[in-house]
């Protein structure tokens, strides 16, 4: 039997909630409830897609050129966007994780980051998925276990269903400060532009419509327990929802205009990331790891 493109399938259930993780990539490939996708998944026998469930490590998003400088010295990392030479997304995305926990509701994929051209640091990677009473909940762990600091930053790329049908009939509403505009040609920042009353104000609920979006947003409203939110209603009337910590400044909302036909505007991509893009560049909201340092950061999804 020749096996799933994504490798070893991790099945955690909840009452009506059932989560599949995989093994390339460490990424959740679906996430329903009851016959109702919370997330857009992809098929068993394909290949993951504009990055569908994937953690974003050490970097998500474009770093310009796959350059960037550390503590005085110069690297350079592989282009994996050739066309608009830039790094996008890190490292892991193509991976074996390895299962380092797995019971009925939960599972904990793991990997270790060994040095490599362009970043030459040492990483042990968890990322925990859980299903509970209130949803799907993700933590991601990442330990400096080298013998210098690091750069870092993270993001994961789910995508929230509509239900049936594209995102454009969806209703969609999230609050944002501003938006981090990027150039025409690599999508890299030109600066951030305040989002109040322009196009890509949600922050009272409205039709999506046909409105396209590959934008990092930023100064996001927290609730009482320091989480940010984005609700996507379909037509069914069901809200997906995901939810960052307060660890998690950005959202990236893509509309998924570039996908392939058939995967274009089916899912609407909602991005938590520790830092905008090309921050290995800027330094903006770059975390540095110390060796033997930790950092942990979460986020979820639920159906309402």
């Amino acid at each position: 039997m020749t096996p799933a493109p994504s490798g070893r399938q991790f099945d955690i259930g909840h009452g009506e909630q059932h989560a599949t993780v995989v093994e390339v990539g460490g990424g959740v490939r679906a996430y329903r409830v009851g016959d109702r996708d919370v997330l857009h998944p992809y098929d068993v026998d394909a290949m993951c897609d504009g990055a569908h469930g994937a953690p974003l490590i050490p970097w998500p998003n474009r770093l310009a050129d796959g350059r960037y400088e550390f503590d005085g010295t110069q690297h350079q990392v592989a282009l994996t966007e050739p066309a608009k030479a830039n790094a996008i997304h890190g490292f892991l995305m193509w991976r074996p994780w390895q299962g380092a926990e797995h019971t009925a509701d939960r599972v904990v994929m793991a990997t270790r980051l060994h040095p490599l051209m362009g970043y030459p640091f040492t990483l042990d990677v968890r990322v925990a998925y859980t299903l509970d009473d209130h949803g799907l909940t993700v933590a991601t762990t990442a330990t400096n276990i080298g013998d210098a600091p690091c750069p870092y930053a993270s993001g994961q790329h789910p995508y929230l269903s509509p239900g049936t049908g594209l995102i454009d009939a969806c209703t969609l509403q999230f609050a944002a400060g501003f938006r981090v505009d990027t150039d025409d040609t690599r999508q890299l920042p030109t600066g951030d532009v305040e989002v109040a009353g322009t196009p890509y104000d949600f922050g009272a609920p409205r039709q999506l419509g046909d409105l396209a979006m590959d934008y990092a947003f930023g100064d996001l409203p927290r609730d009482e327990d320091g989480r940010a939110w984005l609700s996507l209603t379909g037509v069914d009337g069901c809200t997906a929802r995901v939810w960052v910590d307060d660890t998690y400044p950005y959202l990236e909302v893509y509309t998924a205009d570039t996908l392939a036909p058939q995967r274009r505007r089916a899912g609407l991509g909602v991005e938590p990331m520790t830092a905008p893009p090309n921050a290995f560049r800027s330094g903006t909201d770059l975390l540095r790891l110390e060796p033997g340092e930790s950092v942990t950061n979460t986020w979820g999804a639920t159906l309402t």
